[in-house]
């Protein structure tokens, strides 16, 4: 029987969560792992958004933790979609105190070439974060995809080429629950990120590896 194992998503936006990796947190959990959730920005900045839309999200953000029984929640409060204008040390050092909390066997973040800048910056820290040292505790690292953007980057440029598939066919229902509860931060179709779409995802994903649904990543590191 495999040890339970501490699992570190890092993602720059509540909502990535979901359109990330919510099936592969929900079989996390299904097999006993601690799931722990950090968000990196305060959904603030660049869409003018009110602090009462922010406070909205965080009640959705909440609302997903709690249909996922994450082990916690935090939020960084760096700027939304201003994290370039955020030293790179300083996001680090806050992605290594929360490693050093947590002591994640298994962390999943975002592509180095999504078109988002926040996206790529939350990468950067979290590699630079996870610098191998003895001892060190987080042995595997995955890159999750993101609609509207990882597939709208310039084409050719560090695209986002799959190697680890996780079967979500038992977890579709719940996935497509937390995509509900981020309805309002959704588009709708034919729009690339509509919750019809984002399903329709996994579906390719899975189809792809001969399963009904599935969360493609980038293996990062492994470490056996």
């Amino acid at each position: 029987m495999e040890n339970k194992k501490n699992v570190l998503v890092v993602a720059a936006h509540s909502d990535d969560e979901a359109l990330g990796c919510a099936g592969t947190i929900a079989k996390h959990i299904a097999s006993n792992d601690n799931v722990y959730l950090l968000f990196m920005t305060d959904g603030e900045g660049s869409r003018h958004v009110t602090r009462d839309k922010v406070i909205d999200r965080q009640k959705k953000a909440t609302m997903v933790a709690n249909i996922l029984s994450i082990s916690s929640m935090e939020n960084l409060n760096f700027p939304d979609n201003k994290m370039d204008s955020v030293p790179l040390l300083d996001i680090t050092q806050s992605i290594e105190k929360k490693i050093s909390e947590v002591k994640p066997d298994i962390i999943y973040t975002h592509h180095i070439g999504d078109l988002n800048i926040d996206h790529q910056i939350t990468h950067k820290a979290v590699m630079t974060a996870c610098r191998p040292q003895p001892g060190f505790s987080v042995k595997e690292i995955y890159a999750f995809e993101i609609l509207s953007s990882t597939e709208w980057q310039t084409p050719g440029h560090l695209s986002f080429s799959p190697n680890v598939f996780v079967d979500i066919t038992d977890f579709i229902d719940i996935k497509h629950q937390v995509l509900d509860v981020y309805r309002e931060e959704m588009r709708q179709i034919p729009h690339s990120r509509s919750i019809e779409n984002a399903i329709r995802l996994n579906s390719l994903r899975g189809n792809s590896v001969g399963q009904e649904y599935a969360e493609a990543f980038i293996m990062l590191r492994l470490v056996k």
